[in-house]
């Protein structure tokens, strides 16, 4: 078979990622060619040559005001004692903003300034001086003048300087065309049926528009499969009409990762494995003088060697200066741990928090798209440290401008659907709001309020002996701090099964007898502790549970866990069973609160949240999901 002439490469390298970038970099020669197009369509260009001014502007003696043209040595006399009238034509003429400057006149008087005696005659009572309210020729720009330098990138008002000099057509760098070649057996095209083990291709998609965001011209291929001659066929057709080539996926060492066998064949290879997490197995090399980035088929990994290896590229092809993000001190919610000798690239929820900034990581996992949709920053520890404590100084850079973090409402603790409805009707009411929610289940939301990691935690925790919700761990948990219990929702909590019931399952016992493949919350979540009651309840013990110790971080992905197999079950709430068309069976009612300090509950945010909470508006929404019934406004629970 051909594939048998590509023998699988166990190693990859740990390069350094500066390394490897700078070897590109320098094998990287093509010269930038430049393209003329219309300045009304060069917005974020690049000059290609500097530009200079081929008139003045103004290109005559203009009048900077409305009113009329005189002679100034003419109106020397003129005194509020001493008013001096001026015939029409002869000593004066009317001028407007803009208008030329007729010889001998000299001066503008404003408008205001004069008092219109009869069609022919005006009167003065101050002098003018020479030149005064008259824009000169070029008192905006000078004939010949350079008005930009080459590598500028063209802003909405250069593009007003060029054309009020007449500039209409210009040189600017081509935009470096980068082709982008997707590459795998499991991928289909967006549109297209998915079975299992079918993946949508989205890479090639956001590497375009990073591409086009960068100021590249991208070219997006279609699916390549897993084939050395296909994958080589695809190669070289892309060096010969492109700058860069970017072939995503096969770039690891497993046994159909063939990219960096057909480089080497084909070409040069300078770097397989950089010293990153993620994005470790990237390949740069070079094919008939063009540079080759392999890049992993994992998103995050994805975009991130995108963002060290073919961003410069872009860059020093455009000859602008790479863009650097806004970076900020944070304080650590949590412990980091790190891998010596490897960069890592942590994804960081930031919260604005009693006047300091506090982050925490998202997952690690590097095929988690949305643990970057949802960071706020990039937290890089260097090869030489193996991490940091909780507690500790790190700086971070930004994904999200400052005042959006700033304005942004923390919330952690129990995961629940309404919460992504409070947070779209908070930002209805005020665009520059938003809530950033974490699901880290009810215990760790009391212990994010206790540290000052959060502003407000939902929680829905079951006390065992007095069957009340919340309160005594409130109590015990935060003694001594200054907090607020406040009542949001009663929900439904119950069996989540797949559709029609087909194993029968009404309670616990069922779930142990029938032998379901139980789909549990982590540990501290509500959720848990109901379970572990019912548990107790029925004497039985965590062992007997198949599935007891897979663990969940929120109510949908327990429905899509059950969604996905006929033999599981979990126990969830209402709504999440609802939108995943799954079967529910009540077990019992309970209470979800919000807690949070009494600063921020009496703060122009907590002040604003409550309103939300008890607006039609918001309450239409939530009834609408069914399951849930938000608390009257009766005020805050009594914790003391």
């Amino acid at each position: 078979m051909e594939q048998l002439r590509y023998k699988r490469k166990i190693y990859l390298e740990d390069k350094p990622r500066s390394e490897a970038r700078d070897e590109i970099l320098k094998e990287f020669g093509l010269t930038p060619e430049k393209e003329y197009i219309s300045t009304a369509d060069a917005l974020g260009r690049i000059t290609a040559e500097p530009l200079f001014a081929p008139v003045s502007t103004p290109h005559y003696h203009a009048s900077a005001m409305d009113g009329i043209a005189v002679m100034a040595e003419t109106t020397y006399e003129a005194h509020e004692q001493n008013p001096l009238l001026l015939k029409k034509g002869e000593q004066f003429v009317y001028v407007d903003t803009g208008n030329a400057i007729p010889s001998p006149f000299n001066a503008v008087i404003m408008i205001e300034h004069v008092h219109v005696v009869d069609d022919e005659t005006i009167e003065i009572i101050e002098p003018a001086t020479p030149w005064q309210h008259i824009r000169p020729i070029g008192e905006d720009i000078v004939q010949e003048e350079m008005l930009f330098p080459q590598g500028h990138v063209l802003r909405p008002a250069d593009l007003g300087v060029l054309l009020t000099s007449r500039l209409t057509v210009i040189p600017v760098v081509k935009k470096p065309v980068v082709t982008i070649i997707p590459t795998g057996n499991e991928l289909v095209e967006v549109g297209a049926e998915i079975d299992p083990g079918k993946i949508i291709e989205f890479n090639g998609t956001v590497f375009a528009n990073f591409i086009k965001e960068w100021g590249g011209e991208p070219k997006l291929r279609s699916i390549v499969k897993d084939e050395p001659e296909k994958i080589k066929e695809a190669l070289l057709q892309a060096v010969g009409s492109s700058d860069i080539i970017v072939i995503n996926a096969g770039s690891s060492a497993g046994s159909k990762d063939y990219t960096v066998h057909i480089i080497e064949e084909i070409g040069e290879v300078f770097t397989h494995g950089v010293a990153a997490r993620p994005g470790k197995p990237v390949i740069l090399g070079k094919i008939n003088g063009k540079i080759v980035v392999g890049v992993p088929g994992y998103p995050v990994s994805a975009y991130l060697a995108l963002e060290w290896f073919v961003r410069p590229l872009v860059c020093k092809y455009l000859g602008i200066p790479e863009p650097e993000r806004q970076k900020v001190k944070v304080t650590l919610g949590r412990r980091i741990v790190s891998t010596m000798g490897s960069e890592d690239f942590v994804r960081m929820n930031i919260g604005y928090i009693n006047g300091r900034f506090v982050a925490n990581p998202l997952t690690r996992a590097a095929g988690v798209t949305m643990s970057l949709v949802r960071a706020d920053g990039l937290l890089i520890v260097p090869p030489n440290v193996i991490g940091y404590e909780q507690g500790d100084e790190a700086e971070v850079e930004l994904l999200r401008p400052l005042e959006e973090i700033k304005n942004a409402i923390v919330f952690s603790g129990s995961h629940d659907l309404t919460i992504d409805l409070l947070s779209s009707e908070l930002k209805r009411e005020r665009t520059e709001m938003k809530i950033v929610s974490s699901h880290v289940g009810s215990m760790a939301g009391i212990m994010a309020i206790r540290k000052g990691e959060a502003h407000v935690a939902g929680i829905h925790l079951l006390e065992p002996e007095t069957k009340q919700y919340n309160i005594s761990y409130v109590k015990r948990i935060l003694a001594g701090q200054d907090v607020v219990l406040y009542p949001f929702l009663k929900r439904k909590q119950g069996w989540i099964l797949p559709q029609g019931n087909p194993l029968e399952i009404k309670s616990v016992a069922d779930v142990a007898e029938k032998g379901v493949s139980f789909v549990n919350r982590q540990k501290g979540a509500g959720t848990r502790i109901l379970f572990d009651l019912l548990l107790e309840e029925t004497g039985l013990e965590p062992e007997a549970i198949t599935g007891y110790d897979r663990e969940m971080f929120s109510h949908l992905a327990v429905a899509a866990e059950v969604n996905s197999d006929s033999g599981a079950a979990g126990l969830g709430i209402y709504p999440a069973a609802k939108a995943m068309g799954l079967e529910f069976v009540p077990v019992a009612d309970e209470e979800y609160d919000l807690l949070m300090t009494r600063e921020f509950f009496e703060s122009e945010q907590g002040q604003l949240l409550q309103k939300i909470i008890h607006s039609s508006a918001f309450k239409a929404r939530v009834e609408q999901i069914g399951g849930y019934q938000v608390v009257e406004n009766a005020g805050p629970k009594c914790l003391d």
